[in-house]
């Protein structure tokens, strides 16, 4: 029978389901996003998502099914987000990924998901050449790791503090900009002196793989306190870019370094800021420069959505259903740590 994944998302603030064969083909691929709830918070209520979540789950694995042209019988396994992300959002859908495992007495796989993101990559043609060194950058992680092949990961660094995506939207909030903040930056950049305000690169030339963001947003702070109130559209783009430039700089150049210590064949950018077509030229540019290609999911597939999670769910291991339980965030890590593909 022909391997057909209903494969579910729910680790932060978008609620998602899609349907993936066994070549990896996305069948279907519904988001169910929450940004317009955050919004006057900004930022992401645990409690508040998991309710949402809540009310939309069976909708959407419904319209993905529909949409899919797929039914229940088509379906051979469920794979659902385990780990890594917001536990009362994660328990959602790993309690609806259960309940349908039980029912349809199907086999279930946990996903991790970073490496869902990393997945992503391999949905092109022709594919990332292993070993490959990976650059995640997300709302909720910044991370370098080292693959020698599909299912498995050397952690080589992470942010100590705030992630990349965290920074963006925290910056975006000090200037006035609505939530989420890294798409509104995005589109100041182009109108902005990126030499105005010399940020600081963090911990740039620090012989560790790991990123700290939470001192270049104090300075940015510094700065902003500094300009007449309200900030003029002209300062409010000249800081957007010269923070992003000095970000852009530091992800790029602990890559690069990385990938060129590591042997590395390929390099991958997934997470919710791989859509930043800023990052992408540059980190494209640096790389070729250097002997290196990038890889790059399509923009549909950097945010949070369930087809990344099914292609994940292919090279992950099967698990006990009763053995499948949601994990919440944890930013502590060992340099050096190896993972599989499982939670």
């Amino acid at each position: 029978m022909t391997k057909r994944i209903l494969a579910i998302e729910s680790s932060c603030d978008e609620t998602s389901a899609a349907i993936v064969d066994e070549q990896g083909t996305i069948l279907s691929n519904v988001v169910a996003s929450q940004a317009g709830e955050h919004a006057s918070t900004m930022g992401v209520v645990p409690e508040v998502a998991a309710r949402r979540h809540a009310s939309a789950i069976v909708p959407t694995i419904e319209l993905a099914l529909q949409e899919s042209t797929q039914t229940r019988e088509d379906i051979t396994h469920i794979a659902v987000t385990a780990t890594p992300g917001l536990l009362p959002a994660l328990q959602v859908g790993v309690v609806a990924a259960k309940a349908l495992a039980t029912a349809w007495k199907l086999p279930l796989i946990p996903v991790n998901h970073l490496d869902a993101h990393i997945a992503t990559t391999f949905v092109q043609d022709p594919e990332p050449q292993f070993p490959v060194v990976s650059l995640l950058v997300s709302g909720g992680h910044t991370e370098l790791s080292f693959h020698p092949d599909k299912t498995t990961r050397t952690i080589l660094g992470r942010t100590r503090d705030d992630a990349g995506g965290e920074a963006f939207d925290k910056v975006a909030r000090m200037m006035g900009l609505p939530y989420p903040g890294g798409p509104q930056i995005a589109k100041l950049l182009p109108e902005g002196d990126k030499q105005r305000f010399p940020f600081p690169r963090p911990m740039l030339n620090d012989p560790s793989d790991d990123f700290s963001f939470s001192g270049i947003k104090t300075d940015v702070k510094r700065i902003i306190d500094t300009l007449p109130q309200p900030l003029s559209h002209q300062d409010k783009a000249d800081v957007a870019a010269s923070f992003a430039e000095a970000m852009t700089e530091t992800l790029v150049g602990k890559t690069v370094r990385a990938a060129l210590r590591e042997g590395a064949a390929s390099v991958i950018l997934s997470g919710g800021v791989a859509a930043d077509k800023y990052l992408r030229q540059v980190l494209t540019d640096t790389l070729k420069q250097n002997g290196l290609e990038l890889y790059v999911p399509p923009i549909s597939l950097c945010g949070d959505n369930a087809a990344m999670i099914g292609i994940a769910a292919l090279w992950a291991d099967e698990r006990p259903i009763h053995d499948v339980h949601a994990t919440p965030t944890s930013r502590t890590h060992k340099r050096g740590t190896t993972e599989k593909y499982s939670n």
